[in-house]
């Protein structure tokens, strides 16, 4: 029998608002057990400061210009991490194999080969006594991918737990990504576009508020259909670049709100919401296994007028909560469960997932 590990996942997505954690215990194939899910809510000012940040960084000579500022706050994300850890320990009383330590992106660049994640792995493993795995994209994108999604290999644990013949997951975090796994466990993965990042920014910038609680505001706007035409035909051209070159991995930075910016506050969200809904709803028409189940998780199916939208055009689609897992932690689980792959030496990331070269191993080992 193969050894059981318990594992740590630590992943804070593109809203950038707090850190998931979860602890799972698993060999790092089919045994799977989650123990804890918990949220962790960022400050003020590292919240304000990583979208600061984000904003300014849009190309690779911007992380080296704000180096100090991406030092500084690195520091500060990973010692607040290193508090969620020692929180976590005092409440379990578990004895933590190991950590996956995903850290905050702020730059995702896969055309170039860059992908940076603010966190630093050997501090976290120095403050923590624990064995830190970090840094997951970087072996990928140097085998020939995209840097992402890396969650694939998590959602065909979780295909095989349900018992399900063919699955479709579709994730709505920042940006989408869907994995669809055949009843022969043959997978493909990619980033399908936008899912809450414009949604949240335009709030951002328009009340300072982080997201459209339910979808409420939206739902009291009206869609402008000629903006909403035009956002589609830029995405989908944009789409077709990307396609030629083979990129499967998106960043927040492909999208931006300069065409919906004269809305008001309630047509702007109105229309955006339009938009990510409809990107998803083709996405899913283009799904190649027709008769899968289709399981939506990530936080973006907690915007309810966002899942009516999709529910009203697929109604196959199910929550991943029906299931009994956490929607709102399916990627800190997915860390915690290739934190424990990339320390046997497993495959997380693979051709038809990222567009790597061959099945790739991740991740920088920090032992303690």
């Amino acid at each position: 029998m193969s050894k059981s590990y318990c594992s740590l996942g630590l992943m804070s997505g593109t809203s950038a608002d707090g850190v998931d954690a979860s602890i799972i215990q698993s060999d790092g194939d089919n045994e799977f057990k989650v123990i804890l899910d918990k949220y962790f809510v960022y400050n003020q000012e590292i919240y304000k400061t990583i979208h600061e940040l984000k904003e300014e960084v849009s190309e690779l000579k911007d992380l080296q210009n704000f180096a100090e500022k991406v030092n500084l706050l690195e520091k500060k994300i990973t010692l607040f991490h290193v508090d969620v850890v020692h929180q976590i320990m005092r409440e379990c009383k578990l004895e933590l194999d190991l950590i996956g330590f995903h850290g905050q992106t702020i730059f995702h660049n896969s055309a170039e080969k860059i992908s940076k994640q603010l966190g630093d792995g050997k501090l976290l493993s120095k403050n923590t006594k624990k064995t830190v795995i970090y840094n997951f994209r970087q072996n990928d994108l140097r085998n020939g991918g995209s840097g992402a999604p890396l969650t694939p290999i998590f959602h065909k644990l979780l295909k095989i737990k349900f018992k399900i013949k063919d699955a479709t997951f579709v994730n709505i975090g920042g940006i989408t990504n869907i994995t669809s796994i055949s009843n022969t466990n043959d997978m493909l993965g990619a980033d399908v576009g936008p899912g809450m990042c414009l949604i949240d920014r335009w709030l951002r910038e328009k009340i300072n508020k982080n997201f459209d609680k339910d979808g409420i505001i939206a739902e009291s706007g009206n869609v402008n259909e000629k903006i909403l035409g035009q956002l589609l035909k830029n995405f989908y051209e944009k789409e077709k670049k990307l396609a030629s070159d083979k990129i499967q991995s998106l960043d927040t930075k492909h999208f931006d709100l300069s065409l919906v910016k004269k809305l008001s506050l309630e047509d702007g969200a109105a229309t955006l919401t339009e938009f990510t809904a409809q990107i998803i709803i083709s996405a899913l028409n283009l799904n190649k296994f027709n008769n899968a189940e289709i399981i939506l998780c990530g936080g973006g199916r907690n915007n309810k007028f966002l899942f009516k939208k999709i529910k009203k055009k697929n109604s196959k689609i199910k929550l991943i909560d029906e299931y009994g897992i956490n929607g709102d932690f399916v990627e800190s689980q997915a860390f915690a469960y290739l934190a424990i792959r990339s320390f046997l030496n497993l495959p997380i990331s693979f051709p038809k997932t990222t567009g790597v070269d061959k099945p790739c191993v991740g991740g920088t080992i920090i032992k303690n």
